[in-house]
């Protein structure tokens, strides 16, 4: 197998949740390739699977080291200090991430953080304008949606998951969501 074929493998099992065997694929395409970012970015994924936050963050610094203008690793970066509780470093990784590329995962992520650091009453309006900016992202919606629920109005959060569905019909999150209520 070369490269590109072993990177898909070890993303497949991650997606199989075959976090061992993963990490082996990882760490055998860093020692071919030492200068592969995505080896590193695999490994920095697998070990956010573990909560293993300190080697999630190691690894995704690899992977910057080696691709410093990649969208996904600063979002994923951000994932971890957020979970390590570094929240300034978290909110300057989530928008490194949406100067790259206007991340959506990362504006999302922002807005969570946003809720995290008693910032709610500007995570909304932040909220609102992406779902303007981007009114087919089926996540901005949902995101909404829950934020609404858990301020207790949900027939107002019930609008914003099925407007997630008319997007996204197969998302089973908004479908549990609505679910839910009945």
């Amino acid at each position: 197998m070369n490269f590109e074929e072993k990177l898909n493998k070890g993303f497949e099992l991650l997606q199989e949740k075959d976090i061992d065997y993963a990490l082996d694929v990882a760490r055998e395409l860093q020692k071919e390739f030492p200068d592969a970012h995505e080896a590193w970015y695999l490994e920095a994924l697998l070990m956010q699977q573990l909560n293993q936050w300190d080697h999630s963050q190691k690894a995704i610094e690899k992977a910057i080291e080696l691709s410093d203008e990649n969208a996904p690793y600063y979002n994923l970066r951000g994932n971890v200090r957020m979970q390590l509780e570094k929240l300034d470093e978290a909110e300057k990784d989530f928008d490194k991430a949406i100067e790259i590329n206007d991340s959506s995962a990362a504006h999302r992520n922002k807005v969570l953080l946003m809720l995290m650091s008693d910032r709610g009453q500007k995570a909304i309006p932040y909220l609102i304008q992406r779902i303007k900016n981007d009114p087919k992202d089926a996540e901005n919606w949902i995101l909404m949606g829950d934020m609404i629920q858990k301020g207790g109005q949900p027939d107002k959060a019930r609008t914003y998951y099925e407007q997630a569905l008319k997007i996204d019909p197969d998302n089973e999150y908004a479908q549990r969501q609505l679910e839910g209520e009945d």
